[in-house]
């Protein structure tokens, strides 16, 4: 079978995984994942990614990654290029650790995100190897849920937001999620050309790229945001009358569904300046 091309776009969000060459282990102790976070942390700064959520097991690993920059394969390179070269060195070995290449499902964001970091995080529940995800040191579990050290790879922000604006309240609903989820999942019967997880908007003209039809040239905006809400279901009617409550919609609107602000100027009526300004207080 054809592998799937890359799709690759500023702001998009992968769920990534490598697994080890002839099934052996890629992480032969805890400071060989110690060794992979700091790396990812690295990798991270200088590709501007995000982590949302990380999983390592001892023949493979799981990561959710967001993309600001739409450059998921320079940061792969590197992420898997410089951790075998500091595995070698660290066991006198030579050669290739990882089985092939990396494989990145890329996903809908504000429908199916959620999901999948709480799959990544409840691997260790599935093979077995723990119980419960907290008895595994080596995931974002524990972090996202206030009960250990976050990495600095790691970032909570948006997963918890999700929950509560509260910190406390969101860890505390974000676990009764991931327990909710033990059950069994089966998110990847709905994943589409091998590649793609999202509503059904979301994937058919990219299912078409992935199969080869490269006459798509790029990914439209439509196609990343397309189940956020329309501006007028955003902004309430009479909302310019509320200066607190028009800055947090606004805000709101641009960095969690991706819209520009001269189109909430447009649909305000005011000028792009006045949305500038108020989203930067």
């Amino acid at each position: 079978m054809a592998r799937p091309l890359r799709i690759e776009y500023e702001g998009a969000v992968y769920h990534v995984t490598s697994r080890g060459n002839e099934r052996k282990s890629i992480f032969r102790d805890d400071e060989d994942r110690e060794i992979f976070l700091n790396t990812l942390e690295k990798v991270n700064r200088r590709c501007n990614w995000l982590c949302h959520a990380y999983c390592l097991m001892d023949n493979h690993y799981h990561l959710i990654i967001e993309t600001p920059d739409g450059n998921l394969s320079k940061g792969m390179r590197q992420l898997n290029g410089v951790y075998t070269q500091m595995f070698n060195m660290r066991h006198k070995r030579a050669g290739h650790i990882f089985q092939g290449r990396y494989k990145a499902i890329l996903i809908q964001k504000e429908s199916h995100l959620l999901e999948v970091c709480r799959y990544v995080v409840l691997n260790p529940v599935r093979s077995k190897t723990v119980e419960k995800p907290e008895e595994w040191e080596w995931s974002s579990y524990r972090a996202t849920v206030g009960s250990g050290k976050t990495h600095p790879s790691l970032t909570r922000d948006w997963v918890l937001r999700q929950f509560s604006n509260k910190r406390k309240q969101a860890e505390e609903k974000y676990k009764k999620f991931v327990y909710a989820g033990m059950n069994g999942e089966r998110i990847w019967k709905e994943v589409k050309g091998q590649s793609i997880l999202g509503e059904e908007d979301f994937t058919e003209n990219l299912v078409k790229y992935v199969k080869g039809y490269t006459d798509i040239k790029e990914i439209p905006k439509k196609q990343r945001y397309v189940s956020r809400p329309k501006l007028e279901n955003l902004f309430e009617q009479d909302i310019k009358k509320n200066k607190k409550r028009l800055k947090k919609k606004s805000a709101e609107a641009v960095e969690k569904y991706g819209y520009s602000q001269k189109e909430i100027a447009d649909y305000l009526g005011v000028h792009y300046s006045t949305v500038s300004r108020l989203i930067n207080k």
